[in-house]
């Protein structure tokens, strides 16, 4: 059952966003209205405020709240190898395609403060692809994609991460590519050698680079349908024919006007291929 919101504060998210958009140039307007009224309640106990003009009227005129407020507009929770059954299904069905190419690139959109990312970069070095492959990082927050960069991460998550590597059918252990020293693990930074972490926002840019792998899980739940449409037609453009694009475990094509351009492959863990059908061309026309 959809969420029903009081008029003005209806309103006052709609100034609030137009506010960013047009103050900071980020565009939040497609995402998920359920989802952003929860985030922007928690904002306004943060900041102290009694109504979401007031965080408004701060966010125009104090320069500093509005990088804070990014971290609750944009989702920065994952793990290393998250569901391991969709590396499994990397590992043993995608990377014997990839291996036809004689070089790589991989696009994780939304790639928040780098768990998916390193998780990537381990499984191409265990199955020897990764000095083919240039792997594009991007994410709308440039304070994720710092830490994403740094590839530091504290200590009580790694057990999860090694039991999700192992989960996932790793050929080493995953203490090979870090080393842990007060308190936190730092990942090896020859995984970054052939990593680009750039600002991209799903909602307003274009596609950069084509890609055989697309990667963006968990992004879409936050999106409007508009905006999932809009993204999935930017994955579809990126991806060369016979490309894949991985999402998340509650995401779907099926109900997508680009649900043509994909074929099914493994419906299971949300891999799809790109065939040779034509993008829906009113991407951005709604």
């Amino acid at each position: 059952m959809t969420e029903a919101f009081a008029p003005h504060e209806e309103i006052e998210l709609d100034l609030l966003l137009e506010a960013i958009n047009r103050h900071h140039h980020y565009d939040f307007r497609g995402y998920s209205r359920a989802s952003l009224h929860r985030r922007m309640e928690r904002a306004q106990q943060r900041f102290g405020c009694d109504s979401l003009s007031q965080l408004q009227h701060r966010l125009l005129r104090e320069p500093g709240v509005f990088e804070e407020l990014m971290a609750f507009l944009t989702i920065q929770v994952s793990e290393m190898f998250r569901d391991p059954a969709y590396f499994r299904a990397l590992r043993e069905r995608v990377i014997p395609h990839l291996r036809t190419y004689p070089s790589l690139k991989v696009w994780i959109a939304g790639c928040a403060n780098g768990e998916e990312f390193y998780s990537l970069a381990i499984l191409f070095r265990e199955e020897g692809l990764e000095d083919r492959t240039i792997f594009y990082c991007t994410d709308i927050s440039p304070a994720a994609l710092q830490k994403a960069e740094a590839g530091i991460f504290t200590l009580d998550r790694i057990q999860q991460f090694t039991e999700n590597h192992r989960q996932a059918d790793g050929k080493s252990s995953l203490s090979d590519y870090y080393t842990a020293a007060y308190g936190a693990a730092v990942f090896d930074k020859s995984l970054r050698r052939r990593a680009v972490f750039a600002a991209h926002n799903l909602a307003s840019d274009s596609v950069f680079t084509e890609a055989q792998l697309v990667s963006s899980r968990n992004v879409l739940i936050y999106f409007d349908r508009v905006l999932q449409d809009r993204a999935l037609g930017l994955f579809g453009d990126s991806l060369v024919r016979g490309g894949f694009l991985g999402l998340g475990s509650r995401e779907t094509l099926r109900f997508s006007r680009h649900s043509a351009a994909f074929d099914d492959f493994d419906p299971a863990e949300k891999i799809f291929r790109r065939n040779g059908a034509a993008l829906e061309e009113t991407r951005d026309a709604a």
